[in-house]
């Protein structure tokens, strides 16, 4: 199987340095699962300075990311090989969940455009931006922390890249609930037991309590996953 490529646009391409090199994302690379590359937007900026930004028409304070260098460096890609999404993180996205995480871990290859400053030149999402996802209700300095979370949530869910492919699919979100709780030893740590059901060996009535408890916590803390979930009663 080949590799899933990432190609990520930054201008700040450094902040990637330490997450590539450790962590999940370093093992799916090391395993040759993933391939990573990184450029820097600033290689295809303007004039003497590399500019990339300027201010926005109409005034206001901030900056804007010029159309010219993002054209410029995506339309260099795209030459070389076709993507099945150009991924913009953006507040106004579609929110990143785990079945769209799912669906990207079967692409072939893959754009993630970091935005900057106040804001990207609206032609750059309308002519070469096919995905916009928000990875919540907050904003940030820049698309480089979305991004490496929608790196994270995408790698870990290709088959190989955890050992154990059976605590991925166990994870929150991926039954439309949240995760159950889970305990290891001691069976008793300060007076807190371990539920007795865990402790028995029975593993259909171990199953049918972390069902249970799962549902109670999406319950209580998230609602609204409820409204979503398949399972059968």
């Amino acid at each position: 199987m080949a590799p899933l490529r990432i190609d990520v646009i930054s201008v700040i391409p450094g902040f990637f340095d330490s997450p590539l090199e450790n962590g999940l994302i370093a093992i799916a690379r090391k395993k040759q699962y993933a391939e990573i590359h990184v450029h820097n937007l600033h290689d295809y900026g303007l004039g003497r300075y590399r500019q990339v930004d300027d201010t926005p028409f109409g005034g206001g304070a901030g900056m804007v990311i010029r159309p010219e260098p993002v054209f410029a460096c995506i339309e260099t890609l795209l030459a070389e090989r076709a993507y099945d999404a150009v991924i913009f993180p953006s507040p106004d996205g579609k929110p990143f969940d785990q079945p769209l995480a799912n669906r990207l871990s079967h692409a072939g290859n893959l754009i993630l455009l970091c935005g900057h400053y106040k804001a990207m030149d609206d032609r750059v999402r309308q002519q070469l931006v096919t995905m916009e996802v928000s990875v919540g209700d907050v904003v940030v300095s820049g698309g480089e922390i979305p991004s490496l979370l929608i790196m994270d949530a995408v790698l870990r869910v290709v088959p190989g890249v955890i050992g154990d492919g059976e605590s991925a699919l166990s994870d929150s979100f991926q039954t439309g609930m949240l995760d159950c709780a889970w305990y290891t030893r001691p069976a008793e740590f300060r007076g807190m037991k371990v539920p007795d059901v865990l402790l028995s060996g029975h593993h259909r009535n171990i199953e049918k309590w972390r069902y249970e408890n799962a549902r109670q916590r999406t319950l209580e803390r998230r609602p609204d996953l409820l409204d979503r979930t398949v399972f059968e009663e």
